[in-house]
């Protein structure tokens, strides 16, 4: 999670499938978020797996500090419902 920013976090690359179905999900539902492409910045893996638990990807760290790694999109999408995010 960005803590300067308050905002989601999505930390992905985009020979991932599953970060860009969840990438998708989050543009669609035009929510405002942060993406690190960890091709990008390699370093940022370690924060992603320190969040995550688990070194898969996507970890999307949300502002009430909760972390997802890999969810369905039924999954994101509940805890954005619940975060009001949309």
């Amino acid at each position: 999670m960005s803590e300067s920013t308050g905002k989601i976090t999505l930390y992905g690359a985009m020979w991932c499938g599953d970060c860009r179905r969840s990438k998708s999900l989050l543009d669609t539902l035009n929510v405002d978020y942060d993406y690190v492409d960890l091709e990008e910045v390699p370093e940022a893996a370690d924060v992603a797996a320190g969040l995550a638990g688990r070194k898969n990807i996507p970890v999307i760290a949300f502002p009430d500090g909760a972390v997802q790694c890999e969810p369905s999109d039924s999954e994101l999408h509940a805890k954005l419902t619940e975060l009001g995010a949309i």
